[in-house]
């Protein structure tokens, strides 16, 4: 009850703290990568449950001759790159947050199409509501394997506590001003998750 309570408390705030902000930065992605503003995509929530997250789009929608989209190297451009980095891209998130499908602190809601490819410990990670940011990004954020994350994500859901809650956002705050760990090596964003490599 007191998490949720205070992500109601911290989402209402955050949207009306930075609402100016939100919305100069519709503006800009708006007049530099166009329309659509938002990026929306179904993700599992708690227990798997399907949502709708959204996030400022960070990507061109660039296409090949073959009419398929570029990879997201060649269509992540400087400004895109700027929102990821800064994680301002996350802010729509906090509307997600108010609504009940996300909270502030959690694993992070992943694609829908990985839900079978979970070892049984990994799947734990939905028995919590979805994150804007979690364990797993304090600890390493994209430059971590994927069973390092999951492991993380484990962690977090057997160890949660409002205190770390609060600690994680702290942290947060912190990696975002010094901008660690946004990309994995040799990728523009993390490479797809296949499966379990253990």
């Amino acid at each position: 009850m007191m998490k949720r309570l205070m992500d109601i408390a911290g989402a209402l705030c955050g949207l009306l703290v930075l609402g100016p902000v939100i919305l100069l930065l519709a503006v800009l992605v708006r007049v530099k990568l166009g329309s659509p503003v938002l990026f929306r995509q179904v993700r599992p929530g708690m227990d798997g449950r399907a949502f709708q997250m959204a996030k400022f789009r960070t990507m061109t929608d660039a296409r090949g001759t073959n009419g398929e989209l570029l990879p997201d190297a060649d269509r992540l451009t400087g400004f895109g790159q700027f929102l990821r980095s800064s994680s301002l891209d996350e802010l729509p998130e906090l509307w997600n947050v108010l609504k009940g499908d996300m909270s502030l602190v959690g694993p992070r809601p992943l694609l829908m199409e990985y839900l079978p490819l979970y070892s049984d410990r990994q799947a734990r990670r939905h028995e919590v509501r979805p994150g804007i940011t979690g364990w797993a990004q304090v600890n390493g954020r994209n430059a971590l394997s994927w069973d390092e994350k999951f492991e993380l994500d484990v962690w977090y859901v057997e160890n949660r506590t409002l205190w770390l809650d609060i600690k994680i956002l702290f942290l947060t705050v912190w990696k975002v001003i010094k901008r660690d760990d946004i990309n994995q090596d040799g990728e523009a964003t993390m490479t797809r998750f296949t499966g379990s490599q253990k």
